[in-house]
Formats: structure tokens, sequence, C-alpha cells
């Protein structure tokens, strides 16, 4: 039975990876923030530990717990994160630190942790949920935007570091998948924007409409569709190093190899309707 550390399981595609691969045979490690999460999780089936991405002490007690329990961790899914959402000039640093605290320095800690084993037993598999905007970028998403595009490119960096090493990694690329991420953008959004004193206060009223409403996006697929992905990366000889997983990313993926920037951009400011969609 090979054993797999998943982040960010208390709901959406982490508690579905969690789930999915469970059901496949794998010891899943599933981890959350929230105790009560955890002790759902638990109730489960699931070997559950607290897992705080933006906790450097809890991410090293969670590995702690993790290898008491196995010396054979041969998955790891980083999954955890959220979207800071927002026009740049009103991110303050403090807003923009919290977003990579969680979204980039937990996961490449975490990372570093569970690498020594992987190389000492010359296999494993590392997967990042990144997003399709980690290679195109919209408007009033640039915390997110910037800390997916940090993750893709530490990946790509450290493939390349581990290129003599059986240690495989992937990057998943989702678009629109049914998730708890509108709401979760919502509190980071409440908690950090300023919107009464903003130049941008009219985009701001769209966009919470669109954070508040339970109407899913054109093209959103359920999280078994980066189910599918995660289970081939693990099984594969050879894990694919990009997985795109909805019709978006699939076709901005075309279009950035196709079209210049100027048109990108034109493309990209109405593909985010100044917040709105």
């Amino acid at each position: 039975m090979k054993s797999v550390l998943i982040t960010g399981c208390s709901s959406g595609i982490g508690l579905c990876l969690a789930q999915g691969l469970k059901q496949d045979g794998y010891r899943v490690f599933a981890t959350a923030r929230d105790i009560k999460d955890v002790e759902q999780l638990k109730q489960q089936g699931f070997d559950a530990f607290v897992l705080d991405l933006s906790s450097s002490r809890s991410i090293n007690a969670a590995i702690k717990a993790v290898f008491e329990q196995t010396d054979d961790l041969y998955g790891l899914i980083h999954n955890g994160a959220y979207g800071q959402v927002g026009a740049l000039e009103d991110i303050s640093r403090q807003a923009l630190e919290e977003q990579f605290q969680t979204n980039v320095f937990g996961w490449h800690e975490l990372t570093n942790l569970v690498l020594p084993k992987m190389k000492s037993k010359n296999e494993g598999r590392i997967i990042y949920l990144s997003s399709v905007l980690g290679f195109v970028a919209m408007p009033f998403r640039g915390p997110y935007n910037a800390s997916k595009f940090a993750i893709e490119g530490l990946v790509n960096t450290l493939r390349l570091e581990l290129a003599n090493t059986n240690v495989q990694l992937s990057l998943i690329q989702p678009g629109p998948i049914e998730s708890k991420f509108r709401i979760n953008a919502y509190k980071a959004f409440m908690k950090h924007v300023d919107m009464d004193n903003s130049d941008y206060r009219s985009n701001y009223e769209k966009m919470i409409k669109r954070l508040q409403s339970d109407e899913l996006a054109d093209f959103t697929l359920p999280a078994t569709a980066v189910l599918k992905c995660a289970q081939h990366a693990l099984r594969a000889k050879q894990a694919k190093i990009h997985y795109h997983v909805t019709f978006p990313t699939k076709l901005f993926a075309i279009l950035m190899r196709l079209l210049p920037a100027w048109l990108m951009d034109k493309i990209l400011n109405k593909a985010g309707g100044g917040g709105e969609r």
C-alpha cells in the first residue's frame, strides 16, 4: 500500500482527492488547517492531521506525525491554497505576504521536508495543484496569479534539479472546478481590501455578486476531473509535466503559443469581465 499526503482536504478538490485515492487503495494522510475538519476526516477513516500551510511549526509537526506512521511516503499532493482577489493597487504588502505564505512558501517547505526520503528510495511523485492562472493573468486576481506563477517557476526549476532521480513532478492546471474557492476568496477580499475608498468600487460590487453567487462559471467541471489527473500522475510510468483539466485551460494554453501579447491582453481583460466573471 503506497502512502500519499494531501493538503487542504476539508472540502472540494482536496476531499475528492483523498476519498478517490483511498478507494484506489492508497494510504491517504489527509490534512486540513482546522481541527474540526481533521476530526471529520478521521471519522471517514483517514489518517488525518492538522496542517496549516502558513505556519512552519504546523508543517513540521504534521510531517513528523506522518513519518512516525510511515517511512515510505510515495506521493505528496499540494492542494491547500486560497485566492486573494482585488486590484493590485489595493493589495497591501501584508495581504500579498499572507497569500504567498500559504500558496507558495508552505508548499516549498513541505516539499523540502519530504524530498530526502523520496530521494533515498529513488522514487516518488509530487503533484502541484496550479491553475490556468499559473500561466495567464487576469485582472483583479493579482495575488493569486502571482502565487501560481511562482509555484510554476519553482516546479519547473526543481524538475530540472531532480532530472537524475526517479522523483517525478507534475503540475495540474484546472480552470473552473466545483469547490468552496469563491467563499474563501470573498473572506480574503473583505479582510484585506477597502473597497469604499478604492477607484475600483464599481468593479468590486460586481465581483462580490459573483463570489456570493451559487451559479457555476461556464465550463465548470466536478472535482473528479482533477482526481483523474492525479491518479494518472501517481500511476503512470512517466507522469505528465502538465495536466490541463478544463476547456478554458486547454484553450488558453493554445492561445498563449499562437497570439501576440497585446491580443492576449485584450482577450484576458474581456474574459475577466472587470472582476465580474
